[in-house]
């Protein structure tokens, strides 16, 4: 039996724990090393000093624009292609991914074009000065065409997972980053390319990713088929899709805009400060990328039975999701918050930046325990196709209560304001998450089985 087959089965069939297990872990490991690679990137490149240390930290939320793009049509594809194959409509499936994956290239292109056209003032906006643009042009334009290529890669990764093949997305990931590892030393440190050389490596590890996607899609034996004349979008498809996957998308551009503003607002304290919060934002992601990593495995569990109408397994799946993610959560809060300067001494050497960060660091963490919980809720209502409620959690945290938070503390505090930014955020998130799952819980009652 095609083992492709098997991996849906499971998610009909399965234990609850091994299942999200076997889903989850390979997505943690890979969305793992791709925050380690981010932090190793951050390490070699703070080697060459403060400005091209922030020269990367400012460019960065452009690969979340990207990323938007990817999310919008990967995530929102997949809530819909997982409730599709739970309800057994195959044919139906391969042709959401098809107008999924070359939609996505489309805007991807367009976006590009806008960037690289506008590089120079887009960049001055984001937080460059007239000491970092050199270097943030020179690493951009190439990180640019990376970011490009990775809207492509993350479409098909999600599709990928919607199927339960977490282990493919886990393959062309680790294989992508651990290449991203290795080149970065050797383009950075011994051929001395610089920031450049840090852009290149991420632009040679995205198209190996790309490669082994292809392959799996076109060549191999994926059981959601993208082909040419299964290209057949219609408002229908589009709406099922966008519905999900828009908030997938303005939680990127909010988050990007939310680390813009960080890197704005820092940039009147100094240098250090931009290169403290690039630093520290890039070390919290390692974080935040194993809740991520476990929710895509989660996302397409719980979409599968809620369109097999398998209310029940969905709320014990949901369940044990939350107890896990809880007890992750804790545990990395209180490894952050008591070895927070040894870890940034470990990124940078400088030591009004490790000062900065080392603060930062533990106010970014001092709530985390409580994001499997909010995450948890925000993925199954996505899953579950409730795109207004799942969005609305999904964009809460990291930017509709951050973006404020941050102008209105930073006005109050300062540059302690900005640091204290994200623990204000997380308690508004809470809040709204526990107000929602009320609400939620009591208008379900009234139609199907509570979840």
């Amino acid at each position: 039996m095609n083992k492709n087959i098997l991996k849906v089965e499971i998610m009909e069939k399965g234990e609850i724990t091994k299942t999200l297990l076997i889903l989850g872990i390979p997505m943690i490991i890979s969305m793992l090393v791709t925050a380690l690679y981010n932090i190793v990137d951050t390490y070699f490149v703070s080697s060459l000093g403060t400005h091209q240390s922030a020269a990367v930290a400012i460019a960065f939320p452009i690969s979340l624009y990207f990323s938007g793009i990817g999310l919008t049509f990967g995530v929102g594809a997949a809530s819909y292609i997982s409730r599709l194959l739970g309800a057994k409509k195959n044919e139906e499936a391969n042709i959401v991914a098809t107008v999924s994956f070359y939609t996505s290239i489309i805007f991807a292109i367009f976006l590009a074009i806008f960037l690289i056209v506008f590089i120079h003032p887009i960049l001055m906006y984001m937080g460059a000065t007239e000491t970092v643009i050199p270097f943030a042009l020179e690493y951009t334009v190439i990180f640019i065409v990376s970011t490009f290529l990775s809207t492509i890669n993350i479409t098909m990764g999600n599709i990928a997972i919607a199927q339960g093949q977490t282990t493919v997305t886990l393959k062309s990931m680790l294989c992508g980053a651990i290449l991203n590892i290795i080149l970065d030393p050797l383009f950075i440190k011994y051929l001395a390319m610089g920031v450049k050389g840090a852009a290149i490596a991420t632009l040679i590890s995205q198209i190996v990713t790309l490669i082994i996607y292809f392959y799996f899609f076109f060549i191999g034996n994926s059981y959601i088929k993208i082909k040419l004349n299964n290209f057949k979008p219609t408002l229908s498809i589009y709406i099922e899709v966008v519905k999900v996957g828009m908030f997938m998308f303005i939680l990127q551009v909010l988050t990007g805009f939310s680390i813009t503003l960080i890197s704005n607002k820092a940039k009147i304290y100094g240098v250090a400060a931009v290169s403290a919060m690039g630093i520290v934002l890039r070390i919290v992601a390692l974080g935040v990328n194993v809740i991520f990593g476990f929710m895509k495995g989660y996302q397409p569990f719980a979409g599968y039975n809620y369109g097999a109408k398998n209310i029940n397994r969905v709320k014990e799946i949901t369940k044990k999701a939350i107890e896990i993610t809880t007890l992750y959560s804790l545990i990395w809060s209180i490894v952050i918050f008591i070895f927070s300067k040894e870890i940034m001494s470990i990124m940078i050497k400088d030591p009004e930046v490790i000062k900065i960060g080392e603060k930062a660091l533990r106010y970014n963490t001092i709530l985390f325990f409580t994001f499997g919980f909010q995450f948890t809720f925000a993925t199954l209502y996505l899953s579950m196709g409730k795109a207004f409620i799942g969005g609305i959690l999904n964009i809460g945290r990291q930017g509709l209560f951050l973006i404020p938070s941050i102008i209105i503390l930073n006005n109050i505090l300062g540059l302690k304001g900005i640091m204290l930014a994200q623990p204000v955020a997380d308690i508004i998130s809470i809040f709204v998450t526990i107000c929602v799952v009320i609400y939620f819980k009591r208008l379900q009652k009234r139609k199907l089985p509570t979840i």
